[in-house]
């Protein structure tokens, strides 16, 4: 039975909606089999459905995650962005199509998916190694995974580490995307996946990713993760956006990545935004993100029990001292 207002779930011997607040009119009766026994509320996330009831002994059906985004890449490939928070996105292939990743991404798969692990580069035993050696430097896995499916159509899931947001990155031929170290997700075959050397020294050891971000080049579909909120900015030619080192999460080749001082010895010393700000120069599309990974372990690391002089962990009410600090500091 259902509200006449909202349509929101009712069950048996309810006198009015709880979620609109609608009275349960004598033309909606009460069912006449009413079940028995304890009955479970759950509530519905996502995008703010009604609650819901589980019978004792019933078939429990969870709702649906919250589908953010959809579409279709370029070897045909479809795909769902699903999720709020924590998101993941669920790739259907046909057999002749192919998703790569790195080693340890996949979430879930279905049973006719065939996983190849190699070390890349498509050529010989040199283009090999140099593809490894590639990675290795950059602090990504050795291998990459290719993702294939037989005897029909086939699912394969990879899901975010970090709360934050899934970007499909939808790449013409040559068009080329720039993003931060363990940005990349997965992609399809067709996108070439390197690592991006920064211009200056000193923005790759002060930019707050390191010296080496992640490009890919299209044609084809590229899935990025990205920590926390996105905020997006388009830059015209020269103007100069100046961002906290670790907020850069993504930018178009056009744009010029740099790192600056922080003028005046009292917003040095006082500041507490550190001795050096990322700049980016348009023209050019930024994305920049508002949860950096590291920030959030900066912030955690003050509340985690710390070791005294003598090697062992500070307990009994030191720790609750910690506690003290969680609830009562911003």
């Amino acid at each position: 039975m259902q509200c006449s207002n909202c349509g929101a779930a009712l069950q048996p011997g309810m006198k009015f909606c709880t979620t609109c607040g609608t009275p349960v009119t004598a033309s909606e009766p009460v069912a006449a089999n009413a079940a028995t026994g304890p009955t479970s509320r759950l509530t519905q996330g996502g995008n703010g459905g009604s609650d819901f009831y589980q019978q004792s002994g019933q078939r429990l059906d969870l709702p649906d995650p919250q589908v953010i985004a959809s579409g279709e890449g370029k070897t045909g490939m479809d795909y769902q962005i699903v999720g709020t928070t924590m998101q993941a996105v669920i790739i259907q292939l046909e057999p002749g199509q192919t998703i790569f990743s790195e080693t340890g991404g996949m979430a879930w798969m279905s049973g006719n998916m065939i996983m190849n692990t190699n070390a890349g580069g498509g050529g010989g035993l040199g283009s090999m190694l140099g593809g490894m050696l590639k990675r290795a430097v950059s602090g990504e896995s050795l291998f990459i995974v290719d993702y294939t499916v037989q005897g029909g159509r086939g699912l394969v899931s990879f899901a975010s580490e970090f709360p934050g947001k899934i970007i499909p990155l939808h790449l013409g031929p040559g068009q080329s995307m720039i993003m931060q170290r363990d940005a990349f997700m997965c992609a399809e075959k067709t996108v070439s996946l390197e690592m991006h050397f920064r211009r200056n020294l000193g923005s790759g050891i002060f930019g707050g990713e390191g010296f080496i971000m992640q490009r890919v080049t299209g044609p084809g579909v590229a899935f990025a993760e990205l920590d926390g909120e996105i905020v997006e900015y388009t830059l015209e030619p020269g103007q100069v956006l100046k961002v906290d080192t670790g907020h850069v999460a993504m930018f178009e080749p056009t744009v010029q990545f740099d790192i600056e001082m922080v003028r005046g010895f009292r917003n040095i010393l006082f500041g507490g935004e550190g001795l050096f700000l990322a700049t980016l120069r348009g023209p050019g599309r930024v994305w920049l993100q508002t949860m950096p990974a590291m920030n959030l372990a900066k912030k955690i690391a003050n509340y985690l029990p710390r070791t005294n002089n003598g090697g062992g962990s500070q307990g009994g009410l030191g720790n609750l001292g910690n506690l003290g600090n969680f609830f009562g500091n911003d």
